[in-house]
């Protein structure tokens, strides 16, 4: 009866089942991944260096150049200008040879025409047998200087062809009438003193003046 009512006492026991084994903890989440390690990279090979001037080295000297280039304009720009002021307070004086002055005695020409004046004061002394005088070397068409032609033995001008004789008469070509002469005189050593600033005319259709005291020195 027993044995019926309490049916698990003949059975035989079950085996227990094993307990789980515990699972690990789970790494945190927020823990940072460690980097993987990377290969470092083989170190290059040194340049080799120039041995040359360097680019700054080349510029110093162009640049050097052009400063001083720079200020040697500069300094010429105001010397110009500095010049140009001083010339405008200046007086604007034109220098001429003196009008006045001695060519010797007359015992130093002979007879005829002597040149030798003629670039130095514009000038011809003319001797003859009675008289002394001087020319004025200027055509009286247009102001040229006529030169004296031994060979022909009279005055030609370059410009136009006018002709004068010996003693500065024309005679061929445009000039309108003879030549001037200029004021000669004996200084006290007996030298010939000419003043060209003082001239004797002889006008076209007029009265010369060619045997005026001062236009001859009497030999």
């Amino acid at each position: 009866m027993d044995e019926a009512q309490n049916p698990d006492a003949g059975s035989p026991e079950k085996p227990e089942k094993p307990a789980p084994a515990p699972k690990p903890p789970a790494a945190k989440a927020d823990a940072p991944a460690k980097p993987a390690a990377t290969a470092t990279p083989a170190a290059k090979p040194a340049a080799a260096r120039p041995t040359g001037p360097t680019i700054s080295q080349r510029v110093a000297p162009v640049n050097k150049t052009r400063r001083r280039v720079v200020w040697i304009s500069v300094w010429g720009f105001l010397v110009a200008n500095v010049l140009m002021i001083l010339r405008f307070f200046l007086p604007r004086a034109i220098f001429e040879p003196s009008t006045v002055f001695r060519v010797g005695f007359p015992s130093d020409y002979g007879l005829g025409v002597e040149t030798k004046w003629q670039q130095q004061y514009r000038i011809w002394v003319v001797k003859n047998t009675e008289r002394l005088f001087v020319i004025y070397a200027r055509c009286t068409h247009l102001g040229c200087t006529p030169d004296w032609n031994a060979s022909e033995n009279k005055f030609k001008c370059p410009c136009h062809g006018s002709g004068y004789t010996p003693e500065g008469i024309n005679f061929e070509g445009p000039a309108p009438r003879p030549m001037d002469r200029a004021h000669v005189e004996l200084d006290p050593s007996g030298q010939i003193l000419v003043d060209t600033s003082r001239l004797f005319k002889w006008p076209k259709g007029e009265k010369d003046e060619f045997n005026d005291p001062g236009a001859f020195i009497q030999v």
